[in-house]
């Protein structure tokens, strides 16, 4: 890359899919209700290939603390409720035929606390992903300068531009994990 916007926009969109994997991963964060993103993604051992659950099924929130799954396949109804159970939620599934009932229980103090520390574990882990992005774009930034591609003057406003960029991204960031925290913390 020797053009410094295309290093800039290059930058810009690997900052936002860091944004959007936070996304991902703070819809899968359990608060007091129950939404079908709690476990739509959850990797199920199906005939031995890691399959996300809304692939094998229907998932609905009928209630604000129950979720329904319709599982496609009966034969996958035992392996989607033993995955449920295994995993980190602490939800316990209840099989009628080809659905699975989950009662999502309101969260304790102590959990809710615990919920929140890794709100803001996977908040800074986007921070540190927006940070390595902006390492890598300024020293691509610095390798053309050197290459006299660019003058230093245009080094200094392209650097500014890309912590302007880097800002934005780190505020949306802390805007993401301030919104999934207030949700926690809500009774």
């Amino acid at each position: 890359m020797e053009d410094p916007d295309e290093i800039l926009l290059d930058a810009d969109s690997r900052m936002e899919s860091a944004v959007q994997a936070l996304r991902r991963d703070l819809a899968s964060v359990r608060t007091g209700r129950a939404h079908p993103s709690l476990v739509e993604n959850m990797p199920i051992d199906y005939y031995g290939a890691m399959t996300p659950l809304r692939q094998l099924g229907t998932i609905n929130a009928p209630e604000a603390r129950l979720l329904a799954i319709q599982v496609w396949d009966r034969s996958a109804v035992n392996i989607v409720a033993k995955a449920i159970q295994a995993s980190d939620l602490g939800l316990n599934p209840a099989i009628d035929g080809q659905l699975i009932r989950l009662a999502i229980p309101a969260l304790t103090e102590a959990r809710r606390k615990e919920f929140v520390k890794l709100v803001h574990s996977k908040v800074e882990d986007a921070r540190v992903a927006v940070r390595n992005v902006r390492r890598h774009a300024h020293d691509e930034l610095r390798k053309i300068e050197k290459e006299s591609i660019i003058s230093e003057d245009d080094l200094r406003r392209n650097e500014a531009e890309l912590q302007k960029i880097t800002d934005a991204h780190i505020a949306t960031v802390d805007q993401e994990g301030k919104r999934k925290e207030a949700d926690l913390l809500e009774i």
